[in-house]
């Protein structure tokens, strides 16, 4: 990754055009976002059969469901017939089946042909081979994981091990007992800017002194510019005077029973490549899920995550919401600053990783591996 003609201390960035070329970003959704494991919805959005929600993944509409048995089920959303988008609707609720709005052909929640105008005398229209086209499907943390792929890596290695990676081992996270909790509040933010800036945003402490100014006096070692929470196992520590993870650092909510004494007073951060990031406090979680819809466009989802019984009470969870939601506001704006620079012959060649960012290198090129050396660094090279 490091340039040649750069000095130690610096490593090159990509080039502009990574954030910029559709072409580019094509490649990303076929051999990204179309072959990992990407996180589509909180399962108790499918709380019983029939419901559903309809997500772009990569190039594809997904249609996600529960069936009848109860396990989630997810299906290529287009109709088998002509190829018309089966659930035009992002959520909703069927009773028994999803029927195509142009031709009323009708599957049932485990995406079999149960009917059609005039199927009884079309003998060669087999109900179960043009059934709606399955996804690979997997539960965990309480959301509903899908991968387009056919032969789908291993979900342990790939997303849990992602965790284990960041925190040491899988039962530091199951202590939070994310699958139980609920959500408080959701936000939805459309971010204008390549998912790679906002992905490299969150990797990197090097801006928190500059633009987040109520993170640091909650967080006080990330005014230094360096990613602890990048640290395995590491925890950034409240600072002295900090009562709980919110805006004024004034208390926070009722402690999820589980984390333990360590983990007390402590924020820790994991990234789920290609699109998860969760967020670990003793009292909520933060689980931000990036839906990439274009070169220069980004949905971002964040959950904030808390006791079922803090939900249900009402309890005021304004003042933890508005902390990480200013952090992601503040977070974005930086990303929408960056996307028109990355179009600027200035930017042609890239631009320079300082030492607290020199961890982002090693997302550069993970990004070009998957690719298959697709990418091009400054200067052209093949990576």
């Amino acid at each position: 990754m490091t340039s040649t003609s750069l000095p130690d201390s610096l490593i090159a960035t990509l080039p502009g055009s990574s954030y910029t070329d559709p072409q580019i970003f094509a490649q990303e959704q076929e051999h990204i976002f179309e072959t990992m494991w990407f996180c589509v919805a909180r399962a108790s959005e499918l709380a019983k059969p029939g419901a559903f929600r309809t997500v772009d993944v990569g190039r594809e509409s997904i249609l996600v469901t529960r069936a009848r048995d109860n396990s989630v089920r997810a299906y290529f959303n287009v109709c088998r017939h002509r190829g018309a988008k089966l659930c035009t609707e992002e959520t909703g609720e069927v009773k028994r089946a999803f029927q195509c709005p142009y031709h009323a052909w009708t599957y049932d929640l485990n995406g079999k042909l149960v009917a059609a105008p005039n199927l009884t005398k079309m003998p060669d229209v087999g109900r179960t081979e043009y059934g709606l086209v399955s996804v690979a499907v997997r539960e965990w943390l309480g959301y509903v994981w899908v991968c387009l792929a056919e032969n789908p890596p291993s979900f342990e290695e790939d997303v849990i091990g992602a965790v284990v990676e960041r925190l040491g081992d899988v039962e530091s996270i199951e202590r939070y007992d994310v699958d139980h909790l609920s959500v408080g509040k959701r936000i939805v933010y459309d971010v204008q800017a390549n998912w790679k800036l906002i992905i490299e945003n969150f990797m990197e402490c090097y801006h928190c002194a500059t633009i987040h100014p109520e993170l640091t006096e909650v967080l006080p070692e990330f005014a230094d510019g360096y990613a602890a929470q990048y640290y395995v196992g590491h925890g950034a520590e409240f600072g002295e005077e900090v009562r709980g993870f919110t805006v004024d650092g004034s208390e926070g909510l009722d402690r999820i029973p589980g984390v333990s004494d360590e983990q007390d007073r402590r924020y820790y951060a994991i990234t789920v490549k290609p699109q998860v990031f969760i967020n670990l406090v003793p009292d909520h979680v933060i689980f931000h899920r990036m839906y990439p819809v274009a070169v220069d466009r980004t949905i971002v989802e964040c959950d904030w995550l808390y006791l079922p019984h803090v939900v249900e009470s009402g309890k005021d969870v304004s003042r933890s919401v508005e902390l990480f939601d200013r952090v992601n506001r503040q977070d974005f704006e930086a990303c929408e600053r960056t996307q028109p620079g990355m179009s600027s012959r200035m930017y042609a060649k890239g631009g320079v990783l300082v030492p607290s960012e020199h961890h982002i290198g090693a997302f550069h090129d993970w990004v070009g591996e998957r690719l298959g050396g697709r990418s091009q660094p400054p200067g052209g090279q093949p990576r």
